[in-house]
Formats: structure tokens, sequence, C-alpha cells
């Protein structure tokens, strides 16, 4: 009975006309409520934005000036992360896709990477708390900051980074060597380029996570208060996250306004990121020729 239902054409139809409602109910119910989320947190906090702002430092307890330390640490954080991450993931994403064989040792290694990348960011600020800031002694600082970050974010770099390498057409390699070209040179030349757009999109899209993490650099690199910006990687730091946590729920008496305005900048930096990702992989696809 099933089966004959199934057979018919007017069946069948209804049948994906209700596949396609439920996923768009489920589509409007996943993003209307980010939606409604986001405008709440601008107009809540644009009462707050002002040069001053954005260039001062907290003054008051908190309760009055700006948030300039916290911009500049988070840029630093972020930074760091990248510097430290970037090339180190790229070298094992290389290796895995372009030279690892497929044995049940780099099937382990692709297992033990996504493990990774699921665990919660508050066990990876305990993890840098114990080897970073007290086994080798690097103190609260942006480095010891920069390392926890870089590690948490390691595997999403990876697997980015091979999925990239590897969506790249076999045939490339394959014509590039067997006009005389080395392995070496045909991934540097041909795979690397063509990869590339992928590659800095899954950066950028890792990056996002360290900026919005607060847990690892609150036991690594934040600062409750600096009077001053850091003058060298092994001084502690501000940073927005940690920030927008210090003023929501240890500060009595805070402007509303000065929280949503703290929001409101953090959410645009991470939504800049994802629109610069967005327009990268945007101009590579309508750039390809496969």
């Amino acid at each position: 009975m099933i089966r004959e239902f199934l057979s018919k054409p007017s069946s069948r139809y209804s049948i994906q006309r209700l596949g396609f409602v439920m996923l768009t109910l489920i589509a409007v119910i996943t993003v209307v409520p980010i939606i409604a989320i986001i405008v709440h947190i601008f107009m809540q906090g644009m009462a707050a934005i002002s040069w001053e702002f954005l260039t001062s430092f907290p003054r008051d307890g908190m309760q009055a000036g700006g948030i300039f330390p916290a911009i500049v640490g988070t840029f630093f954080l972020t930074l760091g992360t990248a510097i430290l991450s970037i090339p180190i993931s790229i070298g094992a994403a290389i290796y895995l896709a372009e030279y690892a064989p497929d044995n049940r040792w780099t099937r382990a290694i692709r297992i033990a990477i996504i493990n990774l990348a699921g665990i919660p960011s508050v066990v990876y600020g305990l993890f840098g708390l114990g080897l970073f800031v007290i086994f080798l002694n690097i103190g609260t600082s942006i480095f010891a900051g920069c390392l926890t970050l870089s590690i948490m974010t390691l595997p999403i770099f990876i697997s980015t980074s091979e999925g990239a390498l590897k969506s790249v057409p076999h045939s490339f390699r394959v014509v590039s060597i067997s006009l005389g070209a080395t392995r070496w040179q045909t991934i540097r030349r041909i795979v690397l380029p063509q990869a590339l757009p992928g590659i800095l999109t899954g950066v950028i899209l890792g990056l996002e996570r360290a900026v919005g993490e607060t847990a690892p650099i609150l036991f690594t690199a934040a600062a409750f208060f600096l009077p001053q910006l850091p003058n060298s990687p092994f001084d502690p730091t501000m940073a927005l996250p940690y920030h927008l946590f210090v003023i929501s729920t240890q500060v009595p008496g805070m402007p509303i306004d000065m929280q949503y305005g703290t929001a409101l900048v953090l959410l645009t930096f991470i939504i800049g990121m994802n629109i610069l990702a967005t327009i990268i992989r945007s101009r590579a696809r309508a750039r390809r020729q496969w």
C-alpha cells in the first residue's frame, strides 16, 4: 500500500511540497531569533557608540569612559592566534591531503582532529593555564592567550584547509606532474592557489571563534582592568569578551547602554569577519573554471 501510494506522481509531489514546507519552517525558526537578537543589540547599543566610547579608557569603576584597551587587546589576541596557528595548520593539512597514506594511523589522526574541534573552550582554557601560565611560567599574558587560542583553533583550521585542498580536482595534479613538475612544485604552484580561497574562508571563520571566546583568555590572558595598553606580548591585556562578561556580572550599577554597546562592538567585529569570508568565497567561486 505504501509503495503504491508513493509511486503515484501526485503523492510524490505532495511529499516533496511537505518537505519544502518543513525545511522552510525550520529555517525560519532558526534565523528569526538570531535576527531578532542582532536587531535588539543594535537598537540598545547604538546609544553608547561614540568616538569617546571607542577611543578612551574605562574610568569611574568602569561605569564611564570607553573600551579602547579591550578593542586593542582583542586585535592583538586575534593577530597572535593567526600568526601562531595558520602556518602549522596549513602544513598539517598539506601533509594529510597530499602526502599521508590512507591507513589506520591517518584515519585516527583525522578522528582526533574532529574530536578536538568539539572540546569545550573552558577545557582549553584550563589546559593553557596549567601548561603555559604555570608549568612553562609564561604567566598571564597575550602570548599565553594566543598559544591557548591557537591550540583551540588548530583543529578547525586543519579540517577546513584539508577539505579545500581535496576539493581541487585530481586532474590538475596529474597534468602538472606529467609536464615535469615535482610533487611539491605542483602543490605550491597549482593546488595551493586553487585551494587558497577555501583555506582563507576557513581561517577567518576559525578566528571568529577565537574572537568571541571568554574562557580561554579568562585563565591565560585577560585582565579585569589595565590603566595602560600592553607593552609586550608577555603583558596581560583586556579583551572584549572578558570585558563584556565583567561589566555585565561584576560591576554593580553598570549602565545598560554600555553593556549593549560593548556587545555591539564585538558583534560588529564578528559579523565583519563573516562578511569578509563570504566575499572571498563568492569571488573565488566566480573565478573558478571548474
